[in-house]
């Protein structure tokens, strides 16, 4: 994929033989490349005033195989640059006209199509091979990605005995938690632009304790890949002051339902304990919703 710099030398060195609607085009991506990465080459040429195929050819004319691929070094530029207001205001004028709920679920399933087109098998099943052998498993995704970090936790818990998921508000916190990791373990660190620096001091601390280091994030560009020796890639992206995490998620899954093909006894075992302790403990006597019985009870204020 072309970086930024190839997307700025490429349209400087082209500028001279362009006609007057891409030189009209390259001026307006060079000055506004924060609000252009969120435009259909549609919304684009509508802006400059020319039509969309020529947004299109401009894209080729320049050195793309097309204007999704131009778009995508628009997006390395903005990545981690863009702020709130800037993400509001751009889809007041863009993904609001076009319909969200269908702009937005179009291009989550684009994300989960492109990442599993790219993602790096090799990488997955290191991943896999590192969380077996681990003594102890951590997990660390902050702010946004705390989610995330949760999900993925709850169902280790369910396969190993020892996984801990970093919860804290400073980075002191984060080392206190993690001050007894070592080369037997291992921590997974999920971040996604804007990147956490207290991620980012977590990967690094368990990175040198020797401990096996596996990432979840956007790019192999990531600040998160520097202490990894396993990166797996999850596209990512901004609806308005939202980031798109359904790809990342879509890989944590994959990783817990092979976890769980490789220690089919183990997780089993631990369903059952669970049920048990559920029924003899009666967790979900009143809670639990019986969809086998003809009707639900429900008592009102003033019943007997």
């Amino acid at each position: 994929m072309a970086t930024t710099t190839d997307l700025i030398t490429k349209i400087n060195e082209n500028y001279g033989k362009m006609s007057k609607g891409q030189k009209l085009l390259a001026n307006y991506i060079i000055d506004n490349y924060d609000k252009a990465v969120f435009l259909t080459a549609a919304k684009l040429g509508e802006i400059i005033g020319v039509s969309e195929s020529t947004v299109v050819r401009f894209a080729s004319f320049i050195g793309y195989k097309g204007y999704p691929e131009f778009q995508q070094s628009l997006e390395e530029l903005v990545r981690t640059k863009l702020n709130t207001s800037d993400r509001i205001e751009i889809t007041n004028g863009g993904i609001e006209q076009n319909g969200v709920l269908r702009s937005v679920l179009s291009s989550d399933a684009l994300k989960i199509k492109n990442t599993m087109e790219n993602i790096d098998e090799a990488a997955f099943e290191n991943a896999i091979e590192t969380l077996i052998n681990a003594r102890r498993i951590y997990v660390v995704g902050l702010r946004s990605c705390a989610p995330l970090a949760s999900f993925l936790a709850f169902y280790l818990n369910m396969i190993f005995d020892n996984v801990i998921n970093l919860q804290t508000s400073s980075t002191s916190e984060l080392f206190e938690q993690m001050i007894h990791i070592t080369d037997k373990d291992c921590i997974i660190g999920i971040s996604f632009p804007r990147y956490s620096m207290r991620t980012l001091k977590a990967l690094e601390f368990a990175n040198n304790q020797l401990a096996n280091v596996i990432t979840i994030t956007d790019s192999i560009h990531s600040p998160m890949n520097l202490y990894s020796s396993c990166n797996l890639i999850a596209e990512s992206d901004m609806h308005s002051i939202v980031d798109s995490l359904v790809a990342p998620l879509s890989v944590i899954n994959a990783l817990i339902v092979e976890l769980c093909n490789r220690k089919q006894s183990d997780v089993a075992e631990t369903l059952d304990m669970i049920e048990n302790v559920w029924s003899n403990y009666q967790f979900y006597e009143n809670d639990e919703i019986d969809m086998v019985e003809d009707s639900i009870k429900m008592t009102y204020p003033g019943e007997n």
